[in-house]
């Protein structure tokens, strides 16, 4: 291998871990500013962003996502054949947002509660268009019914029929609310588990119940 090659393998290799510093830093810092809203200490795996986007298809969209954070599910999602421009990223930590805007430029991203997506009136969501899948990162467990109830209806009044909305969670049950679930018509099903994330996570499928 030439030494200009080797260099260029050096340089390419630096800048990615410098670019993974900085995720990193972006999320423990709003960890250490919102324990509660972060509900993680590290980014989720590349395992679980595999197994949360297994049932998406090449062309899919739009696709909403929630709770980005670092942009983990977001380059799954892209890697299933999923459009860049088809993508919707809703995350509230403006630091975070602004470094999802810079990663993925053709993507909707939205500075913002996730429940408060969709609401009238509301300038930087909008009315969400009808969407082929939702992902969604979200600390759900830290979240009050209400605040549940807010965006899994939001996101099933988008979805387009016999569509679903996948998320994860460290425990065993789903981390919606079973008072939720049954208010909205709403099943859920546990899709796998993934051993390889810090710690091991379960992947929920929901969906209306027929």
């Amino acid at each position: 291998m030439r030494t200009a090659d080797r260099q260029e393998q050096f340089k390419a290799a630096f800048q990615a871990r410098k670019a993974k510093a900085r995720e990193y830093k972006y999320f423990f810092d709003a960890w250490r500013k919102n324990p509660k809203a972060v509900g993680a200490l590290l980014p989720s795996s590349p395992a679980l962003a595999r197994a949360i986007t297994r049932h998406l298809q090449p062309g899919d969209g739009p696709v909403l996502e929630l709770g980005v954070g670092t942009g983990v599910f977001t380059r799954a999602m892209l890697a299933r054949g999923v459009r860049q421009e088809d993508l919707i990223l809703v995350e509230r930590d403006p630091a975070m947002a602004a470094a999802l805007a810079r990663a993925f430029p053709l993507a909707h991203i939205v500075t913002d509660d996730a429940s408060r997506l969709g609401r009238p009136g509301h300038a930087d969501s909008g009315p969400i268009p009808p969407l082929s899948a939702a992902v969604c990162g979200l600390p759900l467990l830290n979240m009050c019914a209400a605040a549940q109830l807010r965006i899994v209806r939001s996101v099933f009044a988008a979805l387009l029929p016999g569509r679903a909305l996948y998320l994860f969670t460290y425990g065993w049950r789903c981390p919606v609310r079973g008072s939720v679930l049954e208010r909205l018509g709403v099943e859920a099903e546990r899709l796998e588990t993934v051993m390889a994330n810090v710690p091991p996570a379960h992947v929920w499928r929901l969906r209306l119940a027929q």
